[in-house]
C-alpha cells in the first residue's frame, strides 16, 4: 500500500486545479460514503483531488484509482484494512466501477471499518444504479453535471460570475444582464459554449475537443453499457444510429414505429434502448407529465443531453431549434424538474412554462398561460417576460 500513498503524494504536489466546480460546496462530506455520480469527461477525479488538497488531513487521506495495477494482486477491502490501521480517515476511489463486485466491499468497509470515510466516483451511471439499492441506507448519492455557462465563462476569460436561482433571473434578469454587459458580451461566447463548452477538454486542445467527445461517446456506450447490458455488436451500432437521428432532427418527437424500423430494433427494444441512454447521460427523455412513466412508456421528446454532442454527432446538419431547447433543458434539469408543457415548450417544476426560440419569437404559443416566459437566443438583454437564452446559463 506504500507505493499507493507515495504516488497520491506525488499527484498532489503538481496538482494545480483550483477553481471548484457547483457541486464542491454542495456535498455533506460529514457522511461516512459517499457516491459522485456523473458521465465520462464532466471532473470526477478532479473534485475528488480538490476534496483531497482542500477539506481532508493531508496525513490521513488516500486517493486511488480503481484500475491500478495494484488491484490485479490485491483486493480492496484488505488495502482499506491496512490503511484503516495506518491511521488513514478518508479514502477517495475513482472510477470504482473498474474493480469487480466493488458494492460487496465497500459495504464491508463501512460496516468494519467505522473510523474510515469514503467518496467513491463512476463513469459508468448503470453500474451505480444496479450497486445503489444494495448501499442505500448507507450510501448518500451526488450528480456531477456538465459545466453550465457560467463555468465554462470563468475558466475561459478568468471571468467568475455570480451564480443565480432560476426565480432570481425571472425576476432580475435585466438587472443582471446589465450588470454582466458592463463587463463583456456574451453572445460569442455563448456561441462557443454550445460547441465545445460543455466538457473541460477544452482546456487542453481545443482542436481536439470534437474527437475527445467522440471517444466519450464510444466508451459509454462500448463499455458502460456493455458491462451491464451484454449488448451485441450489431445492437450497439444500432445505438449509434438512434443518436445520429436524434441530433440531426428538429427538436424531436419521436414516431416510436417509424423510428424503429429506420433502426431495426423492435418497439420494446427500442424504448428500453432510449431509457438505456438516457440512464447513462446521453439523451434526455421527456414527457408531458413524469409521473406514472413505466418500463416502456415512450417518451413524448427526445434531446441528446448537451449541445456538444449534437455539433459532435450532426456535424453540419445541427438544427437551431434542437440546439436551443438542449441547452435550456440541460441547464434547467441540473437543478429543477423539467416537464413538457401543454402549451409552450417546457414546464419547469409543474409551474413554469418556457417557450424557447430565436430573437423574433412570438408569445402567440403561450398567450394567456400564467407564469409564462420565452427564453430567446441571439438577445443580450431581455424585457418584461422575455430572458435572453445565454442566461439560463448562469443557474449554477
Amino acid at each position: 500500500m506504500e507505493e499507493l500513498l507515495l504516488e497520491f503524494q506525488s499527484r498532489m504536489l503538481l496538482f494545480q486545479m483550483n477553481y471548484k466546480r457547483y457541486l464542491f460546496d454542495k456535498v455533506d462530506l460529514s457522511n461516512r460514503l459517499i457516491a459522485i455520480k456523473g458521465v465520462r469527461g464532466v471532473g470526477k477525479t478532479t473534485l475528488l483531488l480538490q476534496f483531497a488538497k482542500f477539506n481532508f488531513p493531508k496525513s490521513s487521506t488516500l486517493y486511488v484509482s480503481m484500475d491500478h495495477v495494484y488491484f490485479y494482486e490485491n483486493n480492496l477491502y484488505e488495502m482499506a484494512k491496512e490503511f484503516d490501521n495506518y491511521g488513514g480517515t478518508h479514502l477517495l476511489l475513482d472510477e470504482v466501477h473498474k474493480y469487480p463486485n466493488w458494492s460487496r466491499e465497500i459495504k464491508l468497509i463501512y460496516d468494519n471499518l467505522p473510523r474510515l470515510n469514503v467518496v467513491l466516483t463512476s463513469s459508468s451511471v448503470l453500474e451505480l444504479y444496479k450497486s445503489e439499492s444494495d448501499l442505500s441506507r448507507r450510501m448518500v448519492s451526488y450528480d456531477l453535471h456538465e459545466l453550465s455557462f457560467r463555468e465554462f465563462l470563468f475558466l475561459e476569460t478568468g471571468l467568475e460570475l455570480t451564480a443565480h436561482s432560476l426565480s432570481d433571473l425571472m425576476e432580475n434578469h435585466v438587472e443582471i444582464a446589465g450588470e454582466i454587459l458592463q463587463h463583456f458580451q456574451p453572445l460569442p461566447l455563448f456561441e462557443k459554449y454550445l460547441k465545445v463548452g460543455a466538457y473541460p477538454y477544452f482546456m487542453e486542445n481545443e482542436q481536439s475537443y470534437y474527437h475527445k467527445v467522440m471517444t466519450t461517446i464510444n466508451l459509454m456506450i462500448e463499455v458502460d453499457i456493455m458491462a451491464v447490458e451484454n449488448l451485441r455488436y450489431e445492437t450497439i451500432v444500432k445505438f449509434k444510429k438512434l443518436l445520429k437521428a436524434i441530433a440531426t432532427s428538429v427538436p424531436f418527437t419521436p414516431n416510436i414505429s417509424k423510428l424503429s424500423e429506420r433502426i431495426g430494433l423492435s418497439r420494446n427494444s427500442l424504448v428500453e434502448s432510449i431509457k438505456t441512454l438516457n440512464k447513462v447521460g446521453i439523451i434526455q427523455e421527456l414527457y408531458k407529465d413524469a409521473t406514472g412513466i413505466g418500463l416502456l412508456t415512450k417518451p413524448e421528446k427526445l434531446l441528446l443531453n448537451n449541445t456538444n454532442l449534437i455539433y459532435v454527432l450532426a456535424n453540419e446538419n445541427a438544427n437551431i431549434g434542437n440546439i436551443r431547447e438542449t441547452f435550456f433543458a440541460n441547464q434547467l434539469s441540473c437543478q429543477y424538474h423539467v416537464d413538457l408543457a401543454p402549451k409552450g415548450d417546457f414546464l419547469i417544476d409543474r409551474k413554469f412554462t418556457f417557450e424557447v426560440g430565436g430573437k423574433n419569437k412570438s408569445s402567440k404559443q403561450i398567450t394567456g398561460v400564467k407564469n409564462s416566459f420565452i427564453a430567446k437566443d441571439n438577445i443580450e438583454v431581455g424585457f418584461g417576460n422575455i430572458i435572453p437564452l445565454w442566461m439560463f446559463g448562469l443557474l449554477y
